[in-house]
C-alpha cells in the first residue's frame, strides 16, 4: 500500500535537491550557457537518483543534509547525459517539452551538457566527508561507464547480431551505473562500512536494470502525454531494446524479417510501429519484460534485508515498488 507520508517525504527530498541545483545555476551570464540549463531543470523530473543518494545516506545511519551536494551532483550528471543523448538520438521531446537542441541548436546543447558536468563536479567537491576521494572515484567511474554504455547503445543500432547478454551489459553501464553510484555514494557519505556500501551499490544495480527495461516497455506501450516522449521512438532510432531482442528469439517468418529490418534508416511508420507492438505481444516479449522488471526489483529489495530497520529503509522499499507502477 502506498503511504501518503512517503509521497510527502519524497516531495520534500526532491524540493531540497531542486533548491540546491537552482543555487548552482543561478548565474545569468552567458545566457547561452545558463538559460538552457535552467530550462532543463525547469522541465521537472522525478529526481530519483538524487533522492536515492539522500535515502541511502540515511539508511546506513547518516544525515541526508550531509549528502545534499552529492545528490545535486548526481542529478546534474544524469541530466547532462539526457541532453547529449537527445542530440545523438535526434529526440524532439523530453518530459513533454522540446529538447535543448530543438529549442536552440546542437551546438548549444553540447555546450549546455559540458557546463552541466562541470557544475556537477563543483557540487560534488562541496561534499564534506573524510571519504571524498572514494566518493569522487565512484562518481567518476559512473561518468566513464555511462559514456561507454551510450557508445555500446549506438553501436548496437547498426548491428544485426546483438544478444540479450550484451544488452544487459550495456544497460548496466548506461542506466544502471548512475543509479548504483547514487546508492553507493549516499552510503559512503553516511559513513557505511565497505560491505554495506557494496550492498547498496548492488541494490542500485538491480534497480537500474528494472528501471531500464521498464523504460523500454513504456517506449512502446506508454501514453505519450505521461511518458513525455514520442511513443515508438526506440524503434524509429533502431534501438536494441529488451523487447526487440526477446521477440527476435521467438519470432519467425515475416514477423522475424520485420523485426530484423529495424534500423535508424528503416523509416518506421505508425502502422509498422503498431505491427511491431503486436509482434511483441504475440511472442510474449512484453510478458517477459514485465517478469524481468519484477525479478530485478525483488533482487534489489533482497539486498536491503540486512540493513537495520529505519524510515529510510522502508522508503527505499516503497520507492522500489513504486517504480514498478510508473508511467513516465
Amino acid at each position: 500500500m502506498v503511504s501518503p507520508d512517503f509521497e510527502k517525504l519524497y516531495e520534500k527530498y526532491r524540493e531540497s535537491v531542486d533548491k540546491r541545483i537552482a543555487a548552482l545555476i543561478k548565474a545569468g551570464e552567458p545566457a547561452t550557457v545558463y538559460l538552457p540549463i535552467r530550462y532543463v531543470f525547469g522541465a521537472g523530473g522525478k529526481r530519483l537518483r538524487a533522492v536515492l543518494v539522500l535515502l541511502s545516506c540515511e539508511a546506513v545511519g547518516g544525515e541526508s543534509h550531509d549528502a545534499l551536494d552529492a545528490a545535486a551532483a548526481v542529478e546534474i550528471l544524469h541530466n547532462f547525459t539526457l541532453v547529449h543523448d537527445d542530440v545523438m538520438d535526434h529526440a524532439d521531446l523530453r518530459r513533454g517539452k522540446p529538447t535543448v537542441h530543438k529549442k536552440w541548436d546542437e551546438n548549444v546543447a553540447i555546450l549546455t551538457g559540458d557546463e552541466m558536468i562541470a557544475q556537477a563536479y563543483r557540487s560534488l567537491l562541496r561534499t564534506s566527508s573524510p571519504r571524498l576521494t572514494q566518493i569522487m572515484s565512484v562518481y567518476t567511474d559512473a561518468l566513464v561507464q555511462v559514456c561507454e554504455g551510450q557508445g555500446m547503445d549506438k553501436e548496437f543500432e547498426s548491428r544485426k547480431d546483438v544478444r540479450l547478454g550484451e544488452y544487459f551489459r550495456m544497460i548496466a553501464r548506461k542506466t544502471g551505473k548512475i543509479i548504483a553510484a547514487s546508492a553507493e555514494i549516499g552510503a559512503l557519505v553516511g559513513g557505511a562500512q565497505r560491505n554495506v556500501a557494496s550492498r547498496m551499490r548492488k541494490f542500485g544495480q538491480q534497480l537500474g536494470r528494472a528501471f531500464q527495461i521498464q523504460d523500454d516497455l513504456l517506449d512502446i506501450t506508454g501514453d505519450a502525454r505521461k511518458f513525455g516522449k514520442i511513443i515508438g521512438g526506440d524503434i524509429v532510432e533502431g534501438k536494441k531494446t529488451y523487447l526487440l531482442l526477446k521477440a527476435l528469439e521467438r519470432a519467425g517468418g515475416a514477423d522475424y524479417d520485420l523485426l530484423k529490418s529495424i534500423s535508424p534508416a528503416s523509416g518506421m511508420s505508425g502502422a509498422k510501429i503498431r505491427k511491431i507492438l503486436g509482434i511483441y505481444r504475440q511472442t510474449g516479449a512484453i510478458d517477459e519484460a514485465e517478469k524481468e522488471i519484477k525479478l530485478s526489483t525483488q533482487r534489489a529489495l533482497r539486498t536491503l534485508a540486512p540493513l537495520q530497520q529505519s524510515r529510510a529503509k522502508s522508503m527505499l522499499i516503497w520507492l522500489s515498488r513504486r517504480l514498478l507502477e510508473r508511467s513516465s
